[in-house]
């Protein structure tokens, strides 16, 4: 897949007070901004193009970004003005350039090196899959939002449709996805092993600073 779409509009609100100043993607697992890692993945995975969907403290996060040239990407931007949700996100990408098949991805999470690319490889053929860090199923008839699912779709072109009358945040494109599984269109599950996290402030120095554990 030539084209990712990143989602990188959200608040972070759980990580308050630190997202009142920084946004979520910036902030580092490992020393290094959760989006940059990411879109290093996305270019090591074959990605060409990012569209990188910002909202939140939009600013900074274009600022650390760039053109993408230094993550081995094209990128373009899009804005949300508001928490409109993942399927919006998607929307926006699309009306910005994106063509499906792409990849989904949330700009705060970090996967394994080369787990990426082995989603995106699982799922070529199929009219979309969902990462899942453990025990995924092979073909999924029902779709759940929260911990049991990474961060991560493969969307094609067929489930483009799907994203219209669908209900608010947080789980819409999940349920995008279930639709199309109930109409019988093919969506996998893969799994793709641990991922992290920004979650709470203490995971900040949970994940840059290990040897105090």
């Amino acid at each position: 897949m030539k084209h990712a779409v990143v989602m990188a509009a959200g608040e972070g609100s759980r990580l308050r007070p630190l997202t009142e100043r920084w946004p979520k993607p910036i902030l580092p697992i490992d020393g290094r901004a959760v989006i940059a890692t990411l879109l290093r993945e996305l270019s090591a995975a074959g990605v060409e193009h990012a569209f990188v969907v910002t909202g939140h403290l939009a600013e900074q996060v274009e600022q650390l970004v760039g053109d993408g040239s230094g993550f081995g990407l094209h990128v373009t931007y899009a804005r949300q003005p508001g928490v409109l949700g993942s399927a919006d996100t998607v929307q926006r990408a699309i009306a910005a350039g994106a063509e499906p098949p792409f990849l989904v991805a949330g700009a705060d999470t970090v996967f394994t090196p080369g787990a990426v690319a082995r989603f995106a490889a699982a799922a070529a053929g199929c009219a979309g899959a969902l990462a899942y860090p453990d025990r995924a199923p092979t073909r999924l008839t029902k779709v759940a939002g929260g911990p049991t699912a990474a961060p991560l779709w493969a969307f094609g072109p067929e489930l483009v449709p799907y994203l219209e009358g669908l209900g608010g945040p947080p789980y819409e494109l999940a349920q995008a996805y279930e639709r199309a599984a109930a109409d019988a269109l093919e969506i996998r599950g893969v799994e793709v092993g641990a991922t992290r996290d920004l979650t709470h402030p203490a995971d900040l120095v949970r994940q840059n600073f290990p040897y105090l554990a």
